[in-house]
């Protein structure tokens, strides 16, 4: 089943109608060539809802710009995590940060946050932070297409260390977590990821390729923070994150 994103404006409800249009209308028409009745969903990556459509007949425009489709009906989508899971990543070098953002959410991520932490060898400029992050949010986008989510996880500016720290403790998330290569106690982890409830919020923190620094790691147990272990191996940057995020996937899919 093909899946779009569209604007919310671009789904009327009441009129049980969706207007397809921009790179989506020549995906559906000349790249899948979607006949008339055929079924495809949609979703407007916030609500969660999946609306199963089907091209009308007649319903493109001669211009070629858009096509009007009919809402046959409205499924609530039921394979989001039961938890929040809002990555705060430490930049990586090159293009790292691509294939983070496109694994993380395949593995049901809600939320990435870049930081810039001591130890990032990478450092953007601010001429290249916002065609950066639209690139990143184009990746997130079509994991998200790729991987049948109903939401669009998105994609941040980046922060400082202290900023993401503070952005954690206003956004009051449930569960904060470190992992963090000189940590020890594999049985105080497993209780920590094992006893996580449905519907809760968690903030990870992921370091860069030089890792976390220690006033990192002071700051952080300050504000609350469980420093956790991911094993006695050293993990990569781009796999630690995927390492936790597919653990809780697993420990958590089917709550609530």
């Amino acid at each position: 089943m093909y899946q779009f994103f569209v604007d919310r404006s671009q789904i009327n409800i009441e009129d049980k109608r969706v207007m397809i249009t921009g790179d989506n209308y020549n995906h559906l028409i000349n790249v899948l060539r979607i006949k008339p009745g055929e079924e495809f969903a949609v979703s407007d990556g916030e609500d969660g809802k999946e609306y199963r459509c089907a091209l009308l007949e007649g319903g493109c425009d001669a211009a070629g710009e858009s096509a009007l489709c009919e809402i046959r009906f409205i499924k609530e989508a039921d394979n989001e995590l039961p938890v929040r899971v809002h990555l705060y990543q430490g930049l990586p070098k090159s293009d790292k940060m691509e294939l983070i953002i496109q694994k993380m959410v395949e593995l049901g991520v809600y939320e990435i946050i870049p930081v810039n932490m001591s130890r990032c060898v990478m450092k953007l400029d601010d001429k290249k932070v916002k065609s950066r992050v639209e690139r990143w949010n184009s990746i997130s986008e079509a994991a998200a297409k790729q991987s049948k989510r109903k939401i669009i996880p998105q994609v941040s500016q980046p922060l400082s260390f202290k900023q993401a720290v503070n952005d954690v403790l206003q956004k009051g998330m449930d569960i904060k977590l470190v992992p963090y290569e000189l940590a020890e106690g594999m049985e105080a982890t497993r209780n920590i990821l094992g006893n996580i409830e449905a519907d809760k919020d968690i903030a990870v923190i992921i370091g860069p390729e030089g890792g976390i620094a220690e006033n990192e790691i002071a700051l952080a147990t300050e504000n609350g923070f469980e420093i956790i272990t991911l094993g006695k191996r050293i993990l990569r940057t781009e796999t630690a994150g995927m390492a936790i995020m597919s653990v809780i996937a697993y420990l958590t899919e089917g709550k609530g």
